[in-house]
């Protein structure tokens, strides 16, 4: 087996060491790293790699997904900001029968997590008198904000919570309205990926936390999901995967 890794930031250093480590072979494409093999997609033979892991950014994304449909390679799609055009991407996949697995976030803790809020949600769902919102701390050389890992738990709040139905994660300069869901974010110092979900009442304050000590588990999971993605075709989430471990 042989991955490409798009984008070699922080990230994409850690998957192919990562990747090395497990006897998978890696080829670079980057075209701001001397480490690189290939300095865009365009160079690299259409066999030079028969699955993309993909951490660049929004503005190359569809057009990096596009190159992978054209040339039959599957795809790990770890790039946020794109979600705008997610049936697009989908109808993209779908028509050139190759095989994509994206994500917010590929860390199994945080999938877990996911998991805890999705079960909790529906508990919460019951009792009224809780009131619901969520925050997240990431170091200020982040890109985005919100995170898509919050981007994530808003919905799967949204989506079991019949009360809360619009999530707000601008500044809020107002009352908030009772269906919204506030999210907030702070970016400071060299602070790890933190996302907490409150549900808050006269009473107590329940506090869900997830904290992320490093980027390992972001790349132990890409590179799982290169692994899982081999031979399949269709257009899968992170879900999918879980669903079948899980069940495994």
């Amino acid at each position: 087996m042989r991955i490409g890794i798009v984008g070699y930031g922080k990230m994409g250093q850690m998957i192919a060491s990562i990747a090395r480590d497990r006897n998978i072979d890696v080829v670079i494409v980057d075209p701001n790293h001397d480490d690189a093999d290939h300095s865009l997609l365009r160079d690299a033979p259409s066999d030079t790699f028969n699955v993309a892991i993909d951490f660049t950014n929004p503005e190359v994304i569809i057009d990096n997904i596009r190159f992978y449909c054209d040339n039959n390679i599957n795809a790990v799609i770890g790039t946020t900001g794109w979600y705008e055009n997610i049936n697009e991407v989908r109808e993209l996949v779908e028509r050139s029968n190759i095989g994509l697995i994206w994500a917010s976030n590929f860390s199994t803790g945080v999938n877990l997590f996911f998991r805890i809020i999705e079960n909790a949600s529906k508990l919460i769902n019951i009792f009224d008198e809780y009131d619901i919102a969520g925050h997240e701390f990431h170091h200020n050389q982040k890109l985005d904000s919100p995170s898509g890992t919050a981007r994530s738990i808003a919905n799967i709040l949204i989506n079991n919570i019949d009360r809360k139905s619009n999530a707000v994660f601008d500044i809020i300069d107002r009352k908030i309205g009772d269906d919204e869901l506030h999210f907030s974010s702070t970016r400071l110092g060299s602070v790890p990926g933190t996302h907490s979900v409150f549900f808050d009442s006269d009473a107590d304050t329940i506090e869900l936390k997830h904290v992320a000590r490093n980027r390992m588990g972001f790349a132990s999971g890409a590179v799982h999901a290169s692994v899982w993605i081999t031979g399949k075709k269709g257009f899968f989430g992170i879900e999918d995967m879980m669903n079948e471990l899980i069940k495994d």
